[in-house]
């Protein structure tokens, strides 16, 4: 997922030096890959931990921090396909 926000990203900003435009939709990306990379880190440090307790809160959390940065995805998704068609 965060392969996916950098080559968004990469294309966000081939499209803004050509038209001379600018836009957020990049800035947010770069959270969102951020998003992914804690909620990975997370998941992998519980799936690692070699005591009994699996840390159920840290792995829901993880988990929130998932679906919220999929969500925000697929929001920038809609903001950018808006901000294109409209340059």
């Amino acid at each position: 997922m965060v392969g996916a926000c950098m080559t968004v990203i990469g294309l966000i900003r081939v499209v803004i030096t050509i038209q001379k435009t600018n836009t957020l939709a990049d800035d947010f990306l770069a959270v969102d890959a951020g998003l992914f990379l804690v909620s990975c880190l997370m998941s992998y440090w519980v799936l690692r931990r070699r005591h009994i307790g699996r840390m159920h809160r840290v792995e829901r959390f993880a988990d929130a921090i998932f679906i919220f940065a999929l969500v925000m995805m697929a929001a920038m998704c809609g903001f950018i396909t808006y901000a294109i068609s409209f340059i």
